[in-house]
Parts: structure tokens; sequence; C-alpha cells
């Protein structure tokens, strides 16, 4: 039988005044209950509470250890409650939030019309932008970055991993070649989001080897500094790309792009996670706090079920 929140609360009031009809007209119940509340907890328990007798009701050792730890069961149940009570009140407000424009649009904006159908008090304020921006002077409550080190001023919650993988279409690998080591990818045509001429320089891991990654200097006749751009161009077969999983993973299912090198780990400049900044005041406002644990819980479901994915293609 599970211990209720109202059979510890009768057993308190029973222990207050060692009396059943004192705890009855202070829980507003009847004798009744109290006795099958009480019944009930001891039941559970497998063990004697009360000593009773047709004078007076006294606790037993057992019930003497059991009220100490009841009291503290339930203080802490009634601090939960007021919390959640004071989160709820909190839960109205505009969450002014921003993040990269390609993850933004795939990713993101797909889930918040669920977390704002949840707390329909709450107001979003979504900014995507590649630009980092000024959390102080544009008002931003949450700002989701992609991360590659920890931002000292700021309070940083990892919300999601991204995956980088290299792929090109069946037919570019048909006419150009199968890569099978990194140092091949220099006799093909690579793409990747492109900023500077660092960029350029490819680095790779072989899975779970602990060496350092191997450096690579790739070329590509194509430089763009959107990544779904790239994501389209290797579509349209003009090489290999470099390519976070999440703009890329239905062509991976359905085929229309083949995987590469896939014994190789590729490590960016932008690191393998979505981290959400924020102040601390700012997390401290419910709403906020509220938003990244939906996020966060949402997106790790989301990655465990494409890891699944994943691992049944390969079978």
């Amino acid at each position: 039988m599970t211990i209720s929140r109202d059979m510890l609360a009768t057993f308190l009031q029973v222990v207050d005044g060692l009396s059943v009809s004192h705890a009855a007209d202070e829980l507003g119940v009847g004798k009744s209950v109290v006795s099958k509340r009480v019944a009930q907890l001891e039941e559970a328990l497998g063990a004697t509470l009360f000593a009773r007798s047709t004078r007076r009701i006294v606790l037993t050792p057992a019930g003497e250890v059991y009220a100490a730890h009841a009291r503290r069961a339930l203080a802490e149940l009634q601090a939960g409650e007021e919390e959640v009570r004071a989160l709820r009140s909190e839960m109205s407000g505009r969450i002014r939030l921003t993040a990269p424009v390609s993850w933004g649009q795939r990713v993101l904006a797909k889930r918040l019309p669920c977390f704002l159908k949840e707390y329909p008090g709450v107001e979003i304020d979504l900014q995507l932008a590649d630009r980092i921006m000024d959390l102080a002077f544009e008002r931003i409550d949450i700002a989701l970055r992609w991360s590659t080190a920890p931002a000292p001023e700021f309070v940083c919650t990892p919300v999601a991993r991204i995956d980088w993988v290299l792929a090109a279409t069946p037919g570019y690998l048909a006419d150009a070649g199968l890569p099978t080591t990194p140092q091949e990818l220099r006799q093909h045509t690579c793409l990747a989001y492109w900023r500077e001429s660092s960029d350029e320089a490819w680095m790779l891991a072989r899975a779970g080897d602990p060496s350092p990654p191997v450096q690579v200097r790739v070329s590509s006749r194509y430089h763009v500094d959107n990544p779904e751009a790239v994501v389209d161009a290797a579509l349209a077969g003009l090489g290999i790309a470099l390519m976070p999983s999440y703009l890329c993973q239905d062509a991976l299912d359905d085929g229309r792009l083949r995987p590469v090198l896939t014994d190789w780990v590729p490590h960016t400049k932008f690191g393998t996670l979505i981290t959400a900044l924020t102040t601390p005041d700012r997390l401290r406002v419910g709403r906020n706090r509220a938003l990244l644990g939906y996020l966060r819980q949402d997106l790790e479901r989301g990655t465990a079920q494409s890891q699944r994915a994943s691992a049944s293609r390969g079978t």
C-alpha cells in the first residue's frame, strides 16, 4: 500500500493531541476517517504506531521513531507545493530569446509552440541571428549559442548536442571516389560553413581514439556563410560537405546524401553543444527556468530518438 499525504497528516494530528477526536476536529473529518487512515498507515509500515486503551492513546517506540520522519517528509511536501505555486504565479510575462538562424529555424522553432500551449500566460520574442548579441543592451533573457568554452559572466546550461557529419551525394562519390582517410579529402571539393580562410582546415579525430585530431587542408570552389546553403550545395552534387546533422538528417535517411569517413569525428570551431546563456537574476525568473527545463528534456528525448534511428540504419 502506498503511503499518502493524508495518512501522514492524520497520523501527526493524532500524535499532537494523542486523541482521535482532536485529530478529527482539526482535519474536519469524522473519527472513523481518522482511524481508517492511521490503520492504513500501520498496515503499509507493518508496525503498530499507537498503544490504545479505553482511556488514552500513547505512541509506541515505532511510532516515536516514525513521527520524526513523518514531520520532515510532510514539511518537504509542503515546501514543494509552495514552490510549485510560486512557480505557477511566475508563469506569465515575456521571454526574450535569441538563437542561431539555422538551428533556430530547424530545431528550436518547432518546440516553442508546445511550450506556449502549456503556459498560456507566457509570451516569447524569438530573434534568430548568427551574430553575438549583447544580452544586457538588447534585453535578452536567454541566448542559445554554439559554444566551445564557458562564459564566466553567465550561467551556462547545455541544452542540445550537435553531431557533425561528412556527406555527399551518391552521384558525386561515384564520380570522384569514396575517401577512406582524412588525407584523401584533399583530392575532393569540400563544402563547409565558411567565414575566413582558416575554415578550410578541417579537424578530424578517429572515433574512440584519444590522440589529437588530424588537420587536413581542404579546398572548395564555393564559399558560403550560411549552413543551409552548404546542404543545398551538397545535394546539388558539388562536393563533400561538413554539416550539422540536424540540417541533413532527412537527406541521409532517404539516401540523397551518403555519409563518408564514418569512423572519424569532425571537430569544428562551433563545438558540439548549443548552450543557454543567461544571467543569475534572469535564471531566478520562473518562466525562464521552465523554458530551459522544457527545452533540455525535449531535446534530449529528440537526440535519443535520432541515435536509435542511426543505430537502426547501421544494422
